[in-house]
């Protein structure tokens, strides 16, 4: 068994070519930011006032770097590091920090998500795991959605012997609207394989917790 958190991916042996590359289209920059300037108008403020000049452009960038999963591809990203290796122990990355927009409201939320697997002869470069997270965060989502597809991206393409994805987030359309409930933690979990026994997820879920 081994336990990972994201502060070890000096551990990664990446030899893929993989790169991220943060793109921000001028012609979705120019298009967005026209709209934001009239949603500030219909909310009553003065898109011309001097705080708020360059919100607009802010926005149109903001919005393209917290969607930049959509033009990113969690197979490749998964493939730039797999090597063979005769390992069949969990292996688990903990506290990987998320940050999404709800799909709802286009409110954040945000947490961590804790992601493990029994390799069957094949493991992938630690750092690919947050980065597979990222991908799917960097979208606007809901968080069970979120789970799932994290879950099924590692068993797509490493084919292991089980894969378990728990995920702990606070959502703002929940704080700062609605019910307005400060505190509270939404957490969702998605199994396969190995993790559907009741000993393995039992002892997912003590590593999770610090045990």
């Amino acid at each position: 068994m081994r336990v990972f958190t994201p502060a070890d991916a000096h551990l990664d042996l990446d030899v893929g070519h993989y790169e991220r590359i943060d793109r921000y289209a001028p012609e979705v920059t120019v298009a967005v930011q026209q709209h934001v300037r009239e949603i500030l108008r219909w909310i009553g403020e003065d898109p011309d006032r001097e705080g708020l000049q360059r919100t607009p452009e802010r926005v149109a960038l903001a919005l393209q770097y917290l969607t930049q999963g959509y033009h990113q591809d969690p197979r490749a990203i998964l493939e730039s590091a797999l090597f063979e290796e005769d390992y069949s122990e969990m292996i688990l990355v903990r506290d990987i920090q998320i940050y999404s927009l709800c799909e709802h409201h286009l409110l954040p939320f945000f947490g961590k998500a804790h992601v493990a697997y029994i390799p069957n002869k094949r493991i992938v470069g630690l750092s690919k795991i947050p980065r597979v997270v990222d991908v799917f965060a960097r979208r606007l989502q809901v968080q069970e959605r979120l789970t799932i597809q994290i879950r099924d991206a590692l068993e797509e393409v490493l084919q292991p012997l089980g894969v378990a994805v728990v995920i702990e987030a606070q959502h703002l359309c929940m704080m700062m609207r609605g019910v307005e409930k400060q505190h509270a933690i939404t957490t969702t979990s998605a199994m396969s394989g190995e993790f559907l026994k009741e000993a393995t997820r039992a002892e997912f879920m003590r590593l999770i917790n610090g045990g």
